[in-house]
């Protein structure tokens, strides 16, 4: 795809077609570690619609995140560092 001088692409159809992005669709462009993704933004899907997209997308992401043997719990406990760092009062 080409970016005009206006800063707008087109969209191939497939794709389109694929996300059911239609005239007067929202759009937005994610930044990622590998480029950029296009997210269509549907904000008026029926709660069944949006709970079969929601499943659908952790399902995508399903194996993609490589905890090293880590458990849950050890993850997020890695995630929030020691405990005794908390400043608690």
């Amino acid at each position: 795809m080409r970016v005009t001088t206006k800063g707008q692409v087109t969209i191939p159809k497939q794709i389109r077609d694929h996300l059911g992005i239609g005239p007067g669709s929202e759009v937005e462009f994610v930044a990622t570690d590998e480029g950029a993704r296009l997210v269509a933004v549907n904000e008026n899907l029926s709660e069944e619609d949006a709970s079969r997209k929601f499943r659908k997308t952790l399902a995508s992401m399903a194996g993609t995140l490589d905890l090293k043997g880590m458990s849950a719990d050890e993850y997020v406990e890695w995630l929030r560092g020691p405990r005794e760092q908390l400043d608690v009062d």
